[in-house]
């Protein structure tokens, strides 16, 4: 995920980075009202658009190695939504996330992507801290956090996202790694 080109692989997904030719699967998922009941409603194609530009094409190379990623599987190609490594907006953080077309819920694929990313993350970033915030009632996004080995570490406000707390969760790399060393 260096470069343009490359691609970050689990058992059955892949992550690529978005281009413009992807607007419009960044559309779907914007304006879908079940992808979007937690993460501050619809957004219309200018929106979306406007967000491709400068929220995920110029992160690339502001940021090389983190990102916004388009999610696939790779048996098919079919895309399944996206998942993140990139900065909480206003914040130094770095958060894991995923949304995902209602479709593909339940498969475990947030999971699985999640744990490939934190591995990148740890590993080959070398980040010494991940974190993942939920909208409190998100409960499912929490259980997902969990699973892939983040902690709750109680509510905070981060107000790029609006004024109301948020589910926080973290991990260091040393205990995370150390956690899922066998894996």
């Amino acid at each position: 995920m260096k470069a343009a080109h490359d691609t970050l692989t689990s058992a059955r997904l892949a992550v690529r980075r978005y281009t413009a030719d992807d607007l419009d699967l960044l559309v779907r998922l914007h304006t879908d009202p079940e992808v979007t009941r937690f993460t501050g409603g619809l957004l219309t194609r200018d929106q979306s658009q406007a967000m491709l530009r400068s929220r995920i094409l110029a992160y690339y190379d502001e940021h090389p190695g983190l990102g916004i990623w388009l999610t696939v599987e790779r048996e098919t190609g079919a895309p399944v939504g996206l998942h993140l490594l990139n900065h909480i907006r206003g914040s130094d953080l770095v958060q894991i996330g995923y949304l995902l077309y209602p479709q593909y819920w339940g498969r475990g694929y947030a999971t699985e992507m999640g744990e490939r990313l934190l591995r990148y993350g740890f590993e080959e970033l070398g980040l010494p801290q991940i974190s993942g915030i939920t909208d409190l009632p998100h409960v499912d996004s929490q259980r997902v956090l969990l699973k892939i080995g983040l902690r709750r570490a109680g509510e905070r406000q981060f107000p790029a996202y609006g004024p109301a707390p948020l589910a926080f969760f973290t991990r260091d790399a040393g205990s995370w790694l150390a956690e899922h060393a066998a894996r």
